[in-house]
């Protein structure tokens, strides 16, 4: 890591902000409502992004996120906080342009060279993916936070949705889970410096590349795994009109994150995450219950969910683990039964 770790060990002083609950943040969004003739994507379908049509050719691309530290190198999390929200304009298929930095900064208690690091990591994370970092916006806050506004462009006809799968289709996943798990785990202190390398490395991995491969592949449908976890957007997937069955056995994950899951290492946000989503989710095996959380984790950064025809799926994987993407086949799309996921 950037030899800035050294500086401060702020991750921990600056704590964790929850996302709201999917049962939450569904009962706010369901009594929002845009129209417009441009407007393809909104507030519909739990979408990664938004996208307005520029003209026949051209569609923009919008959205923003942002984090508290995840790590204690300001460079590194800079890069993490800047994938992350990156991520929502590759999985609408689309390619970044421009981003402007959000930073919520403690001043008091930190110095501005921990806060220029930061912004070093997210400009290098954007300038990987041709993007460019216009100007921002910064306020104090006793809790860091940092992340981007994106704007990107994607053909109108070519928009990736992530409730399109079709019948038959395969479902890869391009970064293994626990990152919450272990995210939270990070904060108390309890893995060694060659797991939380490993874990940092997964997480400021930019999605860019799987998603021009996803595209390659004319994917039917893609979203990335953040908040929510594996089993949340895989629901977001199905559509509720769809049934997605899971491979349990064929599931990346962190080994690390079992123990710590048996610790009770878990983020708020994994247990809202299974109470919200287990009147839709079938288990048909018995699960070991750290893993079944593992599947609810909700996720910092983690990797695309891409719905592909069966017989182009192989060759996308292989495609990916040739650019050094650890993608793997993980479920299949089915007519719909009485559950929208079913884990096997």
């Amino acid at each position: 890591m950037n030899n800035s770790a050294k500086l401060t060990k702020f991750v921990r002083a600056s704590g964790c902000a929850a996302k709201l609950s999917p049962g939450s943040l569904e009962n706010v969004t369901c009594h929002l409502k845009s129209f417009h003739k441009d407007l393809l994507v909104g507030f519909e379908g739990n979408e990664d992004a938004g996208v307005y049509r520029i003209n026949e050719t051209t569609a923009m691309v919008q959205t923003v996120d942002f984090i508290t530290p995840v790590v204690d190198d300001p460079f590194v999390y800079g890069q993490i906080a800047a994938a992350n929200s990156l991520s929502d304009v590759f999985a609408m298929g689309g390619d970044a342009k421009t981003a402007l930095n959000l930073v919520g900064f403690d001043g008091k208690n930190h110095s501005t060279q921990i806060l220029t690091e930061i912004l070093h990591g997210g400009m290098d994370k954007a300038t990987e993916c041709g993007a460019v970092i216009v100007g921002g916006h910064t306020i104090e806050t006793p809790e860091m936070i940092y992340g981007l506004s994106c704007t990107g462009f994607v053909h109108p006809d070519k928009i990736l949705r992530n409730n399109t799968v079709q019948e038959g289709d395969v479902i890869v996943l391009t970064k293994p889970l626990g990152l919450g798990i272990l995210i939270t785990a990070i904060k108390a202190d309890l893995l060694d410096n060659a797991t939380v390398l490993k874990v940092a490395e997964t997480m400021k991995t930019l999605n860019y590349k799987a998603s021009l491969i996803a595209r390659e592949f004319d994917a039917h449908a893609c979203t990335d795994v953040t908040g929510f976890g594996f089993l949340g957007h895989l629901r977001e997937m199905s559509g509720s009109i769809k049934t997605i069955e899971v491979d349990s056995s064929a599931i990346p994950f962190f080994s690390e994150a079992l123990p710590m899951a048996a610790m009770g290492i878990i983020p708020a946000g994994s247990y809202a995450n299974k109470e919200y989503l287990q009147p839709h989710v079938h288990f048909k095996n018995n699960i070991h219950a750290d893993l079944e959380m593992i599947l609810f984790d909700a996720q910092t950064s983690g990797g695309l969910l891409i719905a592909v025809i069966a017989e182009k799926a192989s060759k996308m994987v292989e495609r990916c683990q040739n650019e050094g993407i650890p993608a793997v086949i993980v479920a299949h799309v089915t007519a719909k039964s009485d559950a929208d996921i079913v884990v096997h």
